[in-house]
């Protein structure tokens, strides 16, 4: 069986920016696009990658966008048709690192991958130099990450998607020796502080330090983000030119972009993520 893990690449690479999550409805998408796009207006040479061709959320979105303004390049990579498993596998592999290898002078490659399990998910995580994880804020979302027992709201163990996070983040070590920076960004979040927002920071803020991933902020809920999809527009490309005026709100939800594109851009503190199993979750919170 062929390897999934990380091809061995030049110093000069492209930052591979993968935005994973299992789980449908989670932003993936929308916060991918506004990144790239980002990206690009800020004048880095930036190109996208759609692993979820079927479902082509990120690439009709770049599609739409009016030639004039900012756009990545973008690549659709379609799933295998092949029968037999081990060759579709492995023509995806082939898939992957030629269109990634098609950028290989940009400065980034962001990638938008299928809310589920797939060999192209994999892929993509094993990777990925930043790997961003949106998360709506809610109690169903978290069940992404660990177990949570339902009275004490202790962690009780990790999910499926984060060890399937420690697998992939194991292969990239063994293929070039280096980790991944993995961001967790709470999303669609409420303007209201409430009980259960507290406590969902808190049990956060505590599986950060047990299973290694660094906590950004998110997008709020706002019904701007999905009226722009069909006009191909960002937050970032509110204004003048573009006929659309801003208000208190989009200039907020602008920030908002700007701040998760600073905190996939930092560099991450260092830590030692894979000397040990994500099973460390199963500890109780202190």
């Amino acid at each position: 069986m062929m390897s999934t893990s990380a091809p061995m690449m030049g110093a000069t690479r492209p930052r591979l920016i993968v935005f994973g999550n299992e789980k449908g409805g989670s932003g993936k998408s929308t916060a991918a696009v506004h990144v790239a796009v980002g990206l690009a207006r800020a004048g880095k040479r930036v190109a996208a990658l759609d692993l979820d061709a079927r479902q082509g959320s990120l690439s009709r979105y770049l599609a739409g966008r009016d030639q004039s303004l900012p756009t990545p390049p973008t690549v659709a990579i379609q799933r295998s048709a092949l029968p037999v498993v081990a060759d579709a596998d492995e023509e995806e592999r082939r898939q992957l690192d030629a269109a990634i290898g098609r950028f290989g002078s940009y400065e980034f490659i962001v990638l938008d991958t299928p809310g589920s399990d797939s060999n192209l998910t994999r892929l993509a995580h094993a990777r990925a130099d930043v790997l961003v994880t949106p998360i709506n804020d809610s109690f169903v979302d978290l069940d992404l990450l660990a177990r949570i027992d339902p009275d004490t709201h202790n962690i009780t163990g990790p999910s499926l998607y984060s060890e399937m996070v420690w697998e992939q983040r194991k292969r990239r070590a063994l293929s070039d020796g280096q980790t991944i920076d993995w961001i967790v960004m709470r999303n669609r979040m409420g303007h209201v502080e409430g009980r259960n927002k507290r406590v969902i920071a808190d049990i956060l803020a505590a599986l950060a330090k047990r299973i290694g991933f660094r906590l950004a902020p998110g997008f709020g809920e706002r019904v701007i983000f999905r009226e722009l999809f069909l006009k191909g527009l960002t937050l970032l490309d509110l204004g003048s030119d573009t006929g659309h005026s801003m208000t208190l709100s989009h200039v907020a939800a602008r920030q908002e972009v700007r701040a998760l594109i600073d905190a996939i851009l930092a560099a991450p503190p260092p830590r030692s993520v894979l000397v040990r199993s994500p099973t460390a979750v199963a500890q109780p919170r202190p």
